[in-house]
């Protein structure tokens, strides 16, 4: 069965940070690209950030370029989202996703899928 346990999230002011992270199981994860993704309420679900297979090629959404930075451990079977300078805009639910499509950013290329862990930027 595959498992992707996302975790870290929670509350957190204006201009401050978070790690996510997300543990991943029962798939080999050297095959896949992994992503983190975001659904703000009311609003479609978003790609943040993906890593390659080896981590040495990342892709962001604009919105959180130079603020955002996404890795991996594969020997660990983990990714991590750390989300820097954050605004009450980065306030969603972020799920972290595995996937062998063609397209980093789109959706679509993400098979499998975690729980999601809420993300709250408020003063």
């Amino acid at each position: 069965e595959v498992q992707l346990q996302a975790s870290g999230g929670g509350l957190v002011q204006p201009g401050g940070s978070l790690r996510l992270s997300c543990a991943a199981s029962g798939l080999p994860l050297e095959d896949f690209a992994l992503s983190w993704l975001r659904q703000a309420p009311g609003k479609e679900r978003e790609f943040v950030a993906a890593v390659n297979w080896n981590g040495d090629y990342t892709q962001y959404d604009d919105s959180v370029k130079g603020r955002f930075v996404i890795s991996r451990d594969n020997a660990k079977k983990m990714v991590y989202l750390q989300m820097n300078s954050l605004t009450p805009e980065d306030t969603a639910v972020y799920y972290c996703a595995a996937g062998q499509g063609p397209k980093y950013c789109s959706i679509r290329s993400y098979g499998f899928w975690g729980q999601g862990t809420q993300v709250t930027v408020s003063s």
